[in-house]
């Protein structure tokens, strides 16, 4: 089964556990360099774009349940390359699992820490 696939089925059924879903106004996602150890946390408002290496990384935007900001955050982002004509990454990430749909990029890591509420 495709990942993006299990992803969307694992969303619907945080969805149909939760009582209601709230729509942050941005997240905190975390960067990654994986050769230098540089760690870089960014913050996004939905429909922003944070460029930082070779990336350049679009939040669509962030959810979480409501009454709880800090709880299960997931985030539609859209991640391309410098020069690349096509996304390296586009999906739902989810806080609590971010190996659930990952970045797969030979460089860098990117994953949702939470979202915004103001």
């Amino acid at each position: 089964m495709r990942r993006s696939v299990l992803v969307a089925l694992f969303l619907l059924g945080q969805a149909a556990s939760a009582q209601e879903v709230s729509q942050g106004s941005g997240a905190m996602l975390r960067w990654l360099d994986k050769v230098d150890g540089t760690i870089t946390d960014m913050d996004l408002d939905n429909n922003g774009i944070y460029e930082i290496g070779r990336l350049k990384i679009h939040l669509r935007e962030c959810r979480y349940p409501s009454g709880d900001p800090s709880g299960d955050a997931y985030a539609f982002v859209t991640i391309a390359e410098s020069g690349g004509a096509a996304p390296v990454f586009e999906g739902w990430m989810v806080a609590s699992s971010p190996a659930l749909n990952a970045l797969e990029y030979p460089r860098y890591d990117v994953w949702v820490m939470r979202c915004k509420t103001s």
